[in-house]
């Protein structure tokens, strides 16, 4: 088989922008506009992020051997955006417990679920991080655009929140390469199939897990029943509708010839970018 082509823009440039957020501050309960459900939601996402982005690190790293020169600077870029997000996460959750939530249970899920991927082929950890990839930038989209989101919201968090969904739209390509370059001799219909598949279980998974985290963190704050499920149904799929806005963009994952970098979104990049200019880390450490 030939080399497969990669379709992200050949003068994309990723960089990493070394920002800290919310240091020495408190973080209110309900810190996303007052609303528990919104709260919930975003907070149970982010206790994924520490150990999820170590293995999407790994995961994408373990491919990097005889890729392209401009993949492989792509892929150090990512790991070094990753680490930053990683971090600055391990602080929001810190934040999120000293508001008297306990997240140890949230966490040991997650180290869990990742145990089991231990013996598994690195192909289908690479195929995992791809398709969770995916959703981190189309949730990306949402968090930059949508206005509505954030309303009423603590403004060091969102600044968190849009300063991550801004990097990942910028790297959102790379895992997907990487999957193009190690399966360029599989067939067309095989790398299909296999990708698929597996956006379907990280599907069920993701949203099933997420699920659960919003409701345990609504029990602690004694908000259970009717009124949690509800409530967080109607998060999902009436307003804002967190899976609702997502279900095209999703979807295009299952199209003939997709890549990431198919819609060029670099513009919500550029929305974002200027609040960070002077964050970036100095060009020495990015090459």
């Amino acid at each position: 088989m030939t080399a497969v082509a990669l379709k992200t823009p050949a003068d994309l440039t990723i960089t990493p922008r070394d920002r800290r957020f919310g240091r020495n501050a408190k973080q209110d309960r309900w810190w996303l506009g007052g609303d528990p459900i919104a709260t919930a939601f975003y907070n149970a996402l982010s206790i994924t992020f520490p150990r999820g982005e170590a293995f999407f690190i790994e995961s994408v790293k373990a491919f990097r051997n005889g890729a392209p020169e401009k993949l492989e600077r792509e892929i150090r870029a990512f790991v070094q955006q990753e680490i930053m997000h990683t971090r600055e996460h391990v602080a929001f959750n810190k934040r999120v417990a000293d508001a008297g939530y306990d997240i140890s249970g949230l966490e040991k899920k997650v180290i869990d679920s990742l145990e089991m991927t231990k013996n598994r082929p690195q192909i289908l950890n690479l195929a995992v991080t791809m398709a969770l990839e995916h959703y981190t930038a189309i949730m990306a989209t949402q968090m930059i655009t949508d206005k509505k989101l954030w309303k009423g919201a603590d403004p060091e968090q969102v600044e968190l929140w849009k300063w991550h969904a801004m990097e990942e739209i910028e790297h959102k390509g790379v895992a997907y390469d990487t999957w193009l370059h190690a399966t360029k001799d599989w067939t067309r219909w095989k790398r299909w199939k296999v990708k698929s598949i597996m956006m379907l279980l990280v599907s069920k998974n993701f949203w099933v897990n997420r699920y659960k985290g919003v409701i345990e963190l609504l029990r602690q704050d004694r908000i259970t029943g009717a009124k949690a499920h509800l409530g967080l149904l109607w998060f999902l799929f009436g307003g804002p509708g967190a899976i609702r806005k997502l279900m095209i963009p999703w979807a295009t994952f299952f199209l003939p010839g997709f890549h990431p970098w198919n819609h060029d979104d670099r513009n919500l990049i550029k929305m974002a970018e200027s609040d960070y200019e002077a964050a970036r880390i100095p060009k020495a450490l990015a090459a």
